[in-house]
């Protein structure tokens, strides 16, 4: 029994419509970003960077806050096209799954261009742990375990003055948030805890906290402009997944190492802009250190 004219003419539009969807889809940039203090405000920091790469890069560009756990199966899976995240995840991304870094955030402080950050170690002004070493059977809060600035960093500095966070503490705790693990110092339910740079002076800037209410531990004075504890590491990267084509990575990175500081996706980031990627061995020797993740061996 043959197929009618008409039947033909559908088929064609179904499979010319199915062809266009596929397309569409495959034309849109999907960018991971890991959001550190949850997704509003990653979506208030990053979605003028959305929309200001969607017209350097002549498609949609579709910003996408991931929480801590979901950044390395959208990676794996090929859900994601870019990844913003902190340099550990970076390094092992990178590691695993081929991510190439294209960019990388320079920070702000005071309008001056930062291009490093670090882990802060806090407790409250009235506490009675005032070094590292006083940290040990006391109750500790991190962000995540994956958190760079808000464990790892902390923890690898804690490791070298003989402290192991699996053992040492009478409590290790995930906040997951920035902000949770200040707040738990600040109200009492945790000793001590740690976060990356800038989140407590962004907190104070906020009316969330007092700085003054806190003591930093093993405060570093070396002109950084944030209060830290830890050494300092690379700023977060902007990262390609191992599918999208260098051409294409290429394109959105310098797009991003573009964006002047005066720009609404600057601004609304609060950052002064991107440079090209940094040397990430310092981070890769973190996780080493602490047998972490990929770098377990």
């Amino acid at each position: 029994m043959g197929i009618s004219m008409k039947k033909i003419g559908m088929m064609c539009l179904v499979t010319v419509v199915s062809a266009m969807v596929v397309a569409t889809a495959q034309a849109e940039i999907k960018v991971g970003v890991l959001a550190l203090r949850g997704a509003p405000k990653a979506m208030e920091e990053w979605a003028a960077t959305g929309e200001y790469l969607t017209g350097k890069m002549g498609e949609p560009v579709t910003i996408m806050p991931l929480e801590f756990a979901a950044i390395q199966p959208m990676l794996k899976d090929g859900k994601i096209d870019f990844m913003l995240a902190n340099s550990s995840f970076f390094v092992e991304m990178e590691k695993l799954y081929g991510a190439k870094p294209v960019a990388m955030q320079i920070n702000s402080a005071g309008g001056k261009p930062i291009k490093e950050f670090g882990g802060v170690i806090m407790v409250r002004k009235d506490s009675p742990i005032n070094t590292l070493a006083d940290l040990k059977g006391k109750k500790f809060m991190v962000v995540k375990a994956s958190s760079f600035g808000g464990a790892q960093m902390a923890l690898r500095l804690l490791l070298q003055n003989g402290i192991d966070y699996k053992k040492d503490f009478a409590e290790f705790k995930e906040g997951g948030k920035h902000d949770n693990v200040v707040l738990a110092v600040k109200n009492g339910a945790m000793d001590a805890g740690t976060v990356r740079t800038d989140v407590m002076e962004a907190m104070e800037k906020e009316g969330k906290i007092s700085m003054a209410d806190f003591k930093i531990i093993n405060q570093i004075k070396d002109g950084f402009p944030f209060v830290h504890s830890t050494e300092l590491y690379p700023e977060w990267p902007m990262a390609a997944a191992k599918h999208v084509d260098d051409a294409k990575a290429k394109k959105l990175g310098d797009a991003l190492i573009a964006v002047t500081a005066d720009s609404p996706a600057a601004k609304k980031a609060g950052i002064l802009g991107w440079g090209p990627p940094a040397d990430f061995t310092s981070v890769r020797e973190c996780l080493k250190a602490l047998k972490y993740g990929a770098f377990a061996n």
